[in-house]
């Protein structure tokens, strides 16, 4: 025996750490529980299947609305204008902000009933319905309890319905629970048993629901297309929103242009109410006073004289009207800038300046209105348009002072003539006189009230031809396919979820493992040589070490022979190795049975000592007797030829069984009996073979150490605890083993082997257990 610690080769070089991660070994890692990945993947899929089951499909529809602008573009009229960069123009950005309106949205609200929701269970969701309810319900007062409950609705009969069990007449005022409600049938009802299941919410709620899955957006940036996009469970209703949001924003359009012509007609209407009035006075007066004189006729002069002043005073009177219309336009100028007035009627103002400053003066305030609604006090647009409206006044003053001035001129001219004429009239007699100032007037105010007739006309005319500045281009209309949930999005994320649920897994049980899972988890914190690796195998039969066998292990184990070889320190001296380990269960008993069979394979006389006195195996593995062993050696009971047994069907192998368990097998092993059964082992055998306890529970390899040339570490895959590497590492950097190797055991997977301890580690007295299963199995197979 050499006590030698150095090496006669170098099995072992420790090179810095490499935490790359090898991708192979990653892949093949995972790819080894493949059954696992695809079982997840299917679950995943399965899961998504019901998922989309219990989901609400949402449908997108779309409609294209076009803003127009007359103002834009280069024409011949305009180019100029268009050069103006403070001159108005129709911010599209203003009109997608009216179209976002909660007004706009609230009439469509209340137009279709919107905060009440119709619904038809199904055996997952509930389907929502909207124009296929056979009935609509009105909320007229609401309590707060009905919009956190919902409604159960069925038809018992034509001319009822049935609220959560309680009937109700239709098309009447009902008193409930849930406040004052009114159910309108919307076609002749038929007795039902199908529920109807209904939800209503607080309308501000609503409109903010719908408002926000509405989307606005122009087409291009060059363009007033506008492309209006809602999101709906149900795509009849969201057309018919859309339609609706239109309509009512044309409607509001219109009426914002309509309110210069609604002025105009009130005051022709107010203006014919008086004329009315005051022809009917002169016409009752004519027919009172031909009457009372007996006048059926007038002279040829009075005709004429009564057509001439008839005329002049048509022209009085138009004179007159102009004047009060000027005045109104006067009052009109000289208002507030903050007070928002009403544009005055300019049918009777026969100068073409006047009448264009006046209309230019209402579609600037118009405009500053409308901007005025969606932007700050501060924005260049509408402070330019008070400018506008400033230098409008001032020129439209001006121009009313000359018109004003000429008009006073022709009045005061018109009552000159009237003077002469009636001097003149003075000479016809007085009851023809008096006939024609009566019939006069009645002329006059027949002619003012078929004026202002004709006015009204083309007023209403034109309040009735007025259009709204947009026009729908692509009607509202949805998609056949769902946007929400999307089925390939859902699936494709369910099964990456299954895809990654098992990886998640397996690398959770990797960062929780706390034993040896691969060779570089020994590499990175023990410095050991490693002598040989054995693969992982879910062979039940301890002796794989057979004539003719050509399995991995067996060539793996054949491969551990030839490197005993570099183990020794004389090549002619026979050879001591020891197995041990750090825990039970690591595989020591079944690499050193079968390793010792290799070596008698090849001729070589082998011994195997079951130097396990605790807990011995490997006689009822190899089916030998058991009765006189080590323990009979050393307390010097039984000589060396009493306790060697050959093993049977392996000739060259031979073996030392435990013999009886002692009670003190500590105090055995270190007797000096121990150093003369090496000895004469040593002559007689070229290997001797020794299986020992587990270092990690017990002293006796430590023991026997003394004695051996060369001492193998088993490490055994998803077993061994890390924790114990750097006690193998403290063992071999304080020398207590000669020639301290280790060999990993169960390489490549973590299946348990039937052969081995079966104590654990962390409890002792387990230790002393006796297990017969496995020896049963053993020697079953055997026979």
């Amino acid at each position: 025996m050499s006590n030698q610690n150095n090496y006669a080769y170098t099995p072992y070089q420790v090179y810095e750490a490499d935490n790359t991660p090898n991708l192979r070994m990653l892949l093949m890692r995972y790819a080894r529980h493949w059954k696992w990945f695809i079982l997840s993947v299917l679950l995943a899929i399965g899961a998504a299947y019901a998922y989309l089951l219990y989901q609400t499909p949402i449908y997108t529809i779309e409609t294209t609305l076009l803003i127009k602008d007359d103002k834009k573009g280069l024409s011949e009229e305009n180019i100029l204008k268009e050069m103006d960069i403070f001159s108005p123009k129709k911010v599209i950005e203003n009109e997608m902000e009216i179209l976002r309106s909660r007004a706009l949205m609230g009439k469509v609200v209340e137009s279709l009933g919107l905060d009440v929701q119709y619904f038809r269970p199904t055996n997952t969701v509930k389907k929502e319905i909207f124009d296929e309810s056979p009935v609509r319900l009105i909320v007229e007062k609401a309590n707060p309890s009905l919009y956190g409950t919902e409604l159960e609705l069925t038809v018992p009969s034509s001319n009822k319905v049935r609220i959560n069990n309680v009937d109700y007449p239709i098309n009447q005022s009902i008193q409930t629970s849930y406040g004052r409600l009114r159910v309108f049938a919307r076609h002749a009802l038929k007795a039902s048993a199908e529920p109807l299941l209904i939800q209503a919410q607080p309308k501000r709620i609503a409109i903010n629901n719908y408002l926000k899955n509405l989307t606005i957006a122009p087409s291009s940036k060059a363009s007033t297309v506008l492309q209006m996009t809602l999101d709906d469970a149900v795509p009849h209703k969201g057309e018919a929103i859309l339609n609706k949001l239109v309509s009512e924003y044309n409607q509001a359009a219109i009426v914002d242009k309509n309110i210069a012509a609604s002025n105009t007609l009130n005051f022709i209407e107010d203006r014919l109410q008086l004329i009315a009035g005051e022809l009917s006075t002169v016409e009752k007066g004519v027919e009172s006073y031909k009457s009372a004189e007996g006048i059926t006729d007038l002279s040829s002069q009075a005709q004429v004289f009564l057509e001439t002043v008839k005329d002049n005073d048509n022209r009085l009177n138009q004179t007159t009207i102009q004047l009060a219309a000027i005045q109104d336009i006067e009052r009109y100028v000289a208002r507030k800038a903050t007070e928002r007035g009403v544009a005055p009627s300019t049918v009777t103002i026969s100068d073409p300046v006047l009448i264009g400053l006046v209309t230019k003066m209402g579609e600037l305030e118009l405009q500053r209105d409308q901007l005025s609604r969606t932007t700050t006090a501060s924005n260049p647009i509408l402070l330019s348009l008070e400018s506008q409206i400033s230098a409008t006044k001032a020129s439209l003053a001006e121009n009313i002072s000359n018109v004003k001035q000429a008009v006073l001129g022709t009045q005061q001219r018109l009552r000159i003539t009237n003077q002469q004429l009636e001097n003149q009239i003075r000479t016809i007699p007085h009851k023809e006189r008096a006939l024609v100032n009566i019939t006069r007037q009645q002329v006059i105010k027949n002619n003012l009230y078929t004026y202002l007739l004709e006015k009204r006309e083309e007023t209403a005319l034109s309040y009735a031809s007025t259009v709204a500045d947009s026009r729908t281009i692509d009607p509202p209309s949805s998609g056949t396919d769902p946007v929400k949930p999307v089925q390939r999005t859902i699936f494709m994320l369910f099964g990456l979820v299954g895809l990654l649920l098992p990886i998640g897994v397996l690398g959770a049980r990797d960062a929780l493992n706390n034993r040896v899972s691969r060779r570089s988890d020994v590499e990175a914190i023990s410095q050991v040589p490693i002598l040989g690796e054995i693969a992982s195998s879910r062979n039940v039969d301890p002796m794989v070490m057979i004539s003719g066998q050509r399995s991995v292990i067996a060539e793996q184990i054949r491969a551990l022979r030839t490197n005993l070889q570099f183990l020794r320190s004389n090549p002619v001296d026979s050879q001591v190795v020891m197995f041990t380990s750090s825990i039970s269960g690591e595989g020591k008993s079944f690499l050193s049975l079968n390793l010792g069979a290799s070596l008698a394979l090849v001729g070589r006389p082998t011994v195997i000592l079951e130097m396990d006195l605790r807990k011995p195996k490997i006689h009822s593995v190899v089916g030998v007797n058991n009765t006189v062993g080590i323990s009979n050696y050393l307390i010097q009971e039984a000589t060396l030829d009493d306790v060697l047994q050959e093993i049977p069907g392996f000739p060259n192998y031979y073996i030392i069984t435990c013999g009886p368990i002692p009670p003190n097998p500590a105090e055995l092993l270190s007797s000096p009996a121990l150093g003369q059964l090496f000895r004469e082992l040593r002559e007689r055998f070229d290997y001797v073979i020794v299986d020992s306890p587990p270092v990690g529970l017990v002293t006796d390899a430590q023991l026997i150490s003394p004695y051996v040339d060369a001492t193998m570490f088993m490490v055994r895959h998803d077993h061994t605890p890390k924790a114990y590497l750097r006690m193998i590492d403290n063992l071999y950097k304080e020398h207590r083993f000669q020639r301290l190797n280790l060999i990993l055991n169960a390489v490549g997977g973590g299946e348990s082997y039937q052969y081995g301890y079966g104590y654990g580690y962390n409890n002792y007295g387990g230790y002393y257990e006796e297990s017969t299963k496995i020896a049963k199995t053993s020697t079953r197979k055997r026979k």
